[in-house]
């Protein structure tokens, strides 16, 4: 067991990488030593789940990485769902739609469909922002009772990504209890500076959530207001069509 944890350790290595890595920053993210980091990614290497960089800079996730990717969304009942709805949701609202999972203290992007003008990071699956913070976060949180939401929020990185970004529980139960009321969240300037975003959670047979679909848009050309009262009922209506029945 202790090996198999080594080697997913490696495997994470890059989860917050901006370049390639070296042998030894793979042994330090992986909180492992040099010697066995070594032997983890040659053997890895032979499988194509690591590869060498092109320019010899260091190493990258390889290929296989890439197929189980590709398993894990095709595989997945919810998104094979999902993916008409929000195909249609993005026909009729004309901005970003994505849907991401629910992953404790963070939400993990597995569909989106980008809007014109987007920057490369917004187009790509797998990409996680904080639970606390985010539309579809909130939107999931609401869904959850006082205590649990405590208790994610308290074990988040609070670290504000603009002056806007909420950083209590105070603020969080805020726009949790508005998000109930509402029956969508409204969130603007978390992540980015002009960004307004809705979301509604997703639902398992159970009545949990386990993910949310969200749709954003620019401040530049929206209010919260009307881009909630555009958008909401629509966000709604797909997030409950995904759902699973009970």
């Amino acid at each position: 067991m202790r090996s198999v944890a080594r080697t997913v350790a490696v495997m994470m290595a890059f989860q917050n990488a901006r370049q390639p890595l070296s042998l030894s920053q793979v042994a330090n993210a992986a909180g492992i030593d040099r010697s066995a980091a070594q032997r983890i990614v040659h053997s890895l290497q032979k499988l194509d789940v690591i590869a060498r960089d092109p320019a010899d800079r260091g190493y990258l996730p390889g290929l296989r990485i890439l197929d189980m990717t590709h398993d894990l969304l095709r595989l997945n009942p919810m998104l094979q769902r999902a993916n008409p709805i929000m195909l249609e949701l993005r026909r009729r609202v004309h901005e970003r739609v994505d849907l991401s999972l629910f992953d404790d203290v963070r939400v993990v992007y597995a569909v989106r469909m980008p809007s014109k003008h987007e920057i490369f990071s917004a187009t790509l699956v797998g990409h996680a922002v904080p639970t606390y913070c985010t539309a579809g976060g909130v939107a999931i949180l609401s869904k959850m009772p006082d205590e649990r939401i405590a208790d994610i929020v308290g074990r988040s990185d609070l670290t504000p990504f603009t002056p806007h970004t909420i950083q209590s529980l105070e603020e969080v139960m805020g726009e949790v209890n508005a998000t109930r009321e509402r029956g969508h969240s409204v969130l603007c300037r978390q992540l980015l500076y002009n960004e307004v975003a809705i979301g509604a959670a997703i639902l398992d047979a159970g009545g949990n959530p386990v993910g949310a679909i969200h749709v954003a848009g620019s401040l530049q050309e929206w209010t919260a207001e009307s881009f909630s009262e555009s958008f909401g009922p629509l966000v709604e209506n797909a997030a409950r069509t995904v759902s699973e029945r009970r």
